[in-house]
């Protein structure tokens, strides 16, 4: 017994010095970066030392002074509006997806499943050049609307994990509603949504981050537009080489900026969150 309480007690040591070795080298290029923000001499992509000679915030203020060639507020507006907005439409048409595919039964049900399944084997840039020119035939493209209508247009094939939830909501509980007046509708708006909180969570979280840090088909769609960029076409063109040694470390400071809302929202809803992903697991 004392060997097995031993070896039980070597193996939480070891385990915990494992995990804690992990996150060190998990949290150290967060906090270069962060070091980096805060470097009072741009020195480009490459720096001498690793750890700031002086600090200054000048980094950050000048993201919202200098305005003139990188209007970073501007670019953090039009990604916040774009986030929201696809985030909502995302949200909907993937919890409707989902109620539907796990509570009604009808003919097309698993050939859609099937089909939906097969659709999300490819990635979704393979049909980005289709979907600009389609939005340039209907005069949509280089506008916030077409990033809105691309993010939130393929919502409704994420709807597995949403769908693993609803499975494991009783359906004797629709049953009672049914047998009391309510419509299908109601149920699911007044029973099940309010029993969801966990997998809304998720959906809203998982929804808003896509358009938040999308680059590639943001930059397909938008092109040289720059009063409609997002955050990471702008940033990224801080990085090309007529910029990147004057405006290094200002980089540096819009990507602590931009991950400032999202570490909030997880912070504010990680219960929830962990929550919807283990009873999508069980189900």
């Amino acid at each position: 017994m004392k060997n097995a309480k031993t070896n039980r007690t070597i193996a939480n040591v070891l385990s915990h010095v494992f995990l804690t070795i992990l996150s060190i080298i998990w949290l150290l290029p967060v906090v270069w970066l962060i070091m980096q923000s805060f470097r009072a001499t741009p020195t480009g992509a490459f720096p001498k030392a690793i750890i700031p000679e002086t600090w200054t915030i000048s980094n950050y203020t000048r993201l919202f002074t200098e305005t003139d060639l990188f209007n970073f507020p501007r670019w953090f507006m039009n990604t916040l509006v774009v986030a929201i907005a696809s985030c909502i439409l995302t949200t909907i048409l993937t919890l409707l997806t989902a109620y539907a595919f796990s509570r009604l039964r009808f003919k097309a049900r698993k050939p859609l499943m099937n089909v939906i399944l097969i659709l999300g084997m490819f990635p979704g840039f393979m049909s980005m050049i289709a979907v600009y020119h389609i939005l340039k035939a209907i005069g949509l493209a280089q506008s916030l609307l077409s990033l809105v209508l691309v993010y939130s247009g393929g919502a409704a094939m994420g709807y597995y994990v949403a769908k693993g939830f609803f499975d494991t909501i009783p359906k004797t509980i629709d049953e009672a509603a049914y047998i009391d007046g309510a419509s299908k509708w109601q149920t699911f708006v007044h029973i099940t949504l309010p029993m969801s909180k966990p997998i809304i969570t998720h959906t809203l979280l998982t929804a808003f981050m896509g358009p938040w840090t999308d680059y590639i088909f943001a930059r397909v769609i938008m092109g040289q537009d720059t009063k409609y960029y997002t955050v990471a076409i702008g940033l990224w063109t801080m990085l090309e080489k007529e910029y990147i040694d004057l405006y290094y470390t200002q980089f540096y400071a819009g990507c602590v900026l931009i991950s400032i809302p999202i570490s909030i929202l997880f912070l504010m809803t990680q219960k929830c969150y962990v929550e919807g992903v283990s009873g999508a697991v069980k189900g």
